[in-house]
């Protein structure tokens, strides 16, 4: 199946990039990108898929917090399926997740319901999502003697990477620096609950050592991301004249 899926994937960028590669006007304005720029190719392709579907949601008169709740629904099925050792469907779960969360940002934007409420609901259940899939994680390598702890650390360091940027925006001060943002974890979670059985299979080593060796990177690029973000948020802090 994934293999279909990803013959399908790459016929559709190919035809993307014959037709012009015309760039998407909203991930253009809010400033979408995918490992720092080099991905951008893949940001613009996928709101192209997804166009359809949302001019179709437009339709049907879906709303964002339609969205909102489907990507909940989709983060716990995720976890729940995790854990219960169903790692090709919760990437799936995952996948979807994402793209609900992609689609409650445009609809709301498409539709001018961009609010306070709908910014702190979004990325407020965009937490719980992630919580709710490593919590997944955290049970699945429980056979692992540092499994758990591998995991847990990819949730705190994913916490900690939201948490600079809330806290930045809350001082005036927007940060979107970093490696390891949201979208690079959801793809790398997807990828690995994919791929784990045919590399674990190749390589001779137990089921989910590829979900550990892809949660440890997660882990470090989260935090150095973190780190990054402090030191980036308060040198600009820094070089702010005092409000006397």
């Amino acid at each position: 199946m994934f293999a279909a899926i990803l013959a399908a994937a790459v016929l559709s960028m190919a035809v993307y990039a014959v037709a012009g590669r015309r760039r998407d006007a909203d991930a253009e304005k809010k400033g979408s990108q995918f490992l720092l720029g080099i991905g951008d190719f893949l940001v613009h392709w996928l709101m192209w898929v997804l166009r359809p579907v949302e001019r179709l949601s437009l339709r049907l008169g879906l709303t964002p917090d339609f969205f909102n709740f489907a990507g909940l629904f989709f983060g716990l099925l995720s976890g729940i399926l995790i854990a219960a050792d169903e790692l090709e469907l919760g990437g799936w779960a995952i996948a979807l997740g994402g793209i609900c969360d992609i689609l409650d940002g445009r609809i709301a934007r498409a539709r001018g319901l961009v609010s306070p409420y709908g910014q702190f609901i979004d990325s407020t259940l965009d937490r719980f999502v992630e919580v709710f899939a490593f919590l997944g994680f955290v049970y699945y390598l429980r056979a692992f003697t540092w499994g758990p702890l591998v995991a847990a650390a990819a949730i705190t360091g994913s916490l900690l990477v939201s948490y600079t940027r809330a806290r930045g925006e809350s001082v005036g001060v927007l940060c979107k620096e970093g490696l390891m943002q949201r979208a690079e974890r959801l793809v790398l979670t997807f990828l690995v609950c994919l791929l784990d059985a045919p590399i674990t299979a190749a390589t001779g080593r137990p089921s989910g050592t590829a979900v550990l060796w892809v949660l440890a990177v997660i882990a470090v690029g989260t935090f150095a991301t973190a780190i990054q973000r402090t030191w980036w948020i308060s040198a600009r802090l820094r070089a702010k004249p005092s409000g006397r």
